[in-house]
């Protein structure tokens, strides 16, 4: 079996599982963030049920709205608050103590190697950078998921991406998610599950591992995951609530595709509007006029993508027709970048830096863009109006190119102003 057919069957008690069994697993883990935990909420107490399954494994995060922009937002949130206090649950974050919810949820331990999580949510699947089986659901589905510990599911088939050689200076995960998507297109792994390996895939960091499962909703796939190694152990050591179950992919399992991707080839890539499939190497775009930049979000919010956006901007401003954003992902990325003196850095720069949220990514508030401007960003989307007026534009990038990009005032590539 691959690793996700075998954390399935083992969430179903089952010695084994295929593609196209429908099966009942075990949760190990329910989320959802202040847009879509209200809908769940309101059908959790529609069907009369009194009491979530488990208040330790019921993770309900707001991060999309806050701090709340308007009442309607405040509304959300404080339905959200409430039924959280109502419930007892363990895992209820909110300003202050909150962060985007798919960096703080790995980084304080409550998902391991071995996990069923699902999450209302479709960047739930970064979670599989861990080892774990984690994919987006519905808000009705999380509300079953939260009476019963259990979902319904078809098993996927897998794609296998094998990643080998050497990157190119500047190279980073979000390229390699990038080109796949480019390659595959936005259904190429449709309700299929992404698992990368390879060579270049061990040598990434788990920053780098957690971008790239990230955006496997990006290309269609039910999940993103990648085989836990020894550094997938040593993030897990110290922060991990349980024992991680370490899995990996049978020699002999059965891929619906085996993709095998020379990383040595890739240039730093760009996502151009209106999908994240619409992808060229960033030199390709470099007399592209940009209006602003923001570096952060599920995808590059994490320390290692402020180190990354700090490497090109330190000791240089930002273009003076550049609105430069950075969001860390969490209070703790906030904090480590403060010790590390990136946010000295940014500030230097005359980059704007908020408090961790989702807000610009779906053009919910801060950053929102006006008719006619471009945004490079290192989110995840680019759809029409994704960050605010339909006539505008958002170019996805990795945080090297959006930071070059910040300095020069048009798509640049690092090269072209660190030298």
């Amino acid at each position: 079996m691959t690793i996700t057919e075998k954390i399935l069957a083992r969430a179903c008690g089952k010695d084994e599982v295929r593609p196209g069994d429908f099966v009942n697993a075990r949760l190990d883990l329910a989320l959802a963030n202040d847009i879509t935990a209200p809908l769940a909420i309101k059908e959790f107490e529609a069907a009369g049920i009194e009491k979530v399954w488990d208040p330790k494994k019921v993770v309900l995060v707001c991060d999309h709205f806050v701090p709340n922009k308007d009442i309607k937002s405040a509304e959300q949130a404080k339905l959200v608050r409430d039924f959280a206090r109502r419930q007892g649950l363990a895992n209820f974050f909110d300003v202050g103590r909150m962060g985007i919810e798919h960096v703080i949820l790995p980084e304080k331990g409550l998902v391991v190697s071995g996990d069923v999580v699902i999450g209302a949510d479709s960047h739930t699947c970064t979670y599989g950078a861990l080892g774990a089986f984690a994919t987006g659901v519905g808000s009705t589905d999380l509300a079953a998921g939260m009476a019963t510990g259990e979902v319904w599911l078809r098993v996927p088939e897998t794609i296998r991406f094998n990643f080998e050689g050497e990157p190119g200076r500047f190279v980073t995960g979000k390229d390699y998610i990038l080109y796949v998507i480019g390659m595959i297109g936005v259904d190429g792994a449709l309700y299929e599950a992404m698992e990368f390996g390879g060579e270049a895939i061990r040598s990434l960091s788990m920053d780098g591992r957690f971008t790239i499962c990230n955006m496997a909703i990006e290309a269609g796939g039910k999940s993103g995951i990648v085989e836990p190694d020894e550094a997938t152990a040593e993030y897990c050591r110290g922060r991990a609530l349980r024992e991680p179950v370490m899995m990996k992919s049978d020699d002999g399992a059965r891929y619906a595709r085996v993709i095998d991707i020379d990383v040595s080839t890739i240039e730093p890539q760009v996502a151009k509007p209106h999908l994240p499939s619409n992808t060229v190497p960033a030199s390709a775009l470099a007399d592209l006029k940009i209006d602003q930049v923001v570096i952060g979000s599920c995808t590059n919010g994490r320390i290692e993508d402020l180190r990354m956006a700090a490497e090109v901007l330190r000791g240089r401003k930002v273009h003076p027709d550049v609105r430069t954003l950075v969001f860390p992902g969490s209070q703790q990325v906030y904090k480590q970048a403060m010790k590390e003196g990136l946010i000295d850095v940014f500030i230097d720069a005359e980059v704007a830096v908020s408090t961790p949220t989702c807000g610009p990514c779906l053009g919910g508030h801060m950053g929102i863009l006006a008719a006619g401007e471009r945004c490079v960003s290192t989110t995840n989307r680019n759809f029409v109006g994704r960050m605010g007026h339909t006539e505008s534009e958002v170019y996805l990038a990795g945080p090297y190119v959006a930071a070059a990009t910040a300095i020069a005032g048009r798509v640049a590539v690092p090269e072209e102003v660190t030298a």
